[in-house]
């Protein structure tokens, strides 16, 4: 027992925690945007891919990295069109239009990766961001390494996280998002666009997606190879609904998973030998599905989610 009140008291353990959540935050953040404008975009995982992919790629090629970080989120934003074109003026389904999003993404990267490096057997590795350590608050005790010894990347997502909320809640914009997600019809009675406005929000949704991806290959590991994402984006979909699209509750909800993550892996090394490893693996999403069946009920979503719009109808 003592062992494992140890994890929670080990500075290390809240540092992989909120590594591990990096991408969920940015993949929650990208969700929860396109949510709130009244379009699912179930192509999040296929983002996460090209945006693995893309940002990974614009290294290893020559830009730097923050260019990588730029390309990943450009493509991002480019699938995000689509999605937003098929779904949004079209009215297409926002469930198939998803799912096709999500095979042609991850299609795409691997068209690319395998025409651009047809004979490497493993995937050519790049310099990746550092750990950021910040002269005096670095060398706080516990706090320091958990928040201060970060990559930049993690710095962005919770950057995100501020910006977000603050857009939402603070701005115009905010509110005609948050409008065209509930009733698109008052929104166009004030002569605003619903189609430019939810045409927007997917594409800087589905370009905080591709920066999820774009962490995995530059800030958590240094070269791209599939199946990295590993189910990230339906975990963020998930997390949407446990953070009642809040942003602030968006970070909580990927810290949860985060940590869930991290204290498996723990686990797995105190108990491994008497427990099966496959109990420790599943334990983060079993325990992340009935965080989120007790918060599913109370959860206050977009009253236009997954309705499409048509101007002149009513």
């Amino acid at each position: 027992m003592m062992e494992f009140l140890d994890i929670f008291l080990n500075e290390s353990f809240w540092t992989a925690s909120l590594r591990i959540a990096t991408p969920l935050i940015f993949g929650v953040l990208g969700a929860l945007l396109c949510e709130r404008a009244g379009v699912l975009n179930l192509g999040i995982e296929g983002i996460f891919v090209v945006g693995a992919m893309a940002g990974w790629m614009a290294v290893w090629m020559g830009a730097s990295l923050w260019g990588g970080v730029l390309v990943a989120a450009l493509a991002g934003a480019a699938f995000g069109l689509l999605h937003a074109l098929l779904t949004v003026p079209l009215g297409l389904s926002q469930h198939v239009s998803g799912l096709g999003i999500t095979l042609l993404a991850t299609s795409a990267a691997s068209f690319i990766y395998r025409t651009a490096l047809p004979n490497v057997k493993s995937p050519p590795r790049i310099t990746p961001f550092q750990p950021m350590d910040i002269p005096v608050l670095s060398d706080i005790p516990f706090l320091g390494p958990v928040l201060f010894q970060q990559t930049p990347l993690t710095w962005l997502a919770l950057l995100m996280v501020a910006l977000v909320w603050w857009v939402l809640a603070r701005t115009p914009l905010g509110v005609a998002i948050r409008a065209v997600g509930d009733n698109p019809d008052a929104v166009a009675a004030q002569g605003l666009s619903v189609y430019a406005l939810r045409i927007g929000a997917v594409m800087a949704g589905s370009a905080l997606m591709a920066l999820g991806g774009a962490f995995l290959t530059m800030s958590a590991f240094d070269a791209f190879f599939f199946g990295m994402v590993n189910g990230r984006g339906w975990i963020s979909i998930a997390l949407v609904i446990f953070a009642s699209w809040q942003p602030g509750k968006a970070l909580l909800g990927a810290l949860l998973f985060g940590m869930f993550e991290a204290l498996q892996v723990r686990l797995q090394t105190q108990a491994g030998a008497v427990v099966p490893s496959q109990v420790f693996l599943m334990a983060p999403y079993v325990l992340s599905i009935l965080a989120l069946v007790f918060v599913a009920r109370r959860a206050d979503y977009p009253r236009a989610l997954l309705k499409p719009w048509f101007k002149g109808q009513r």
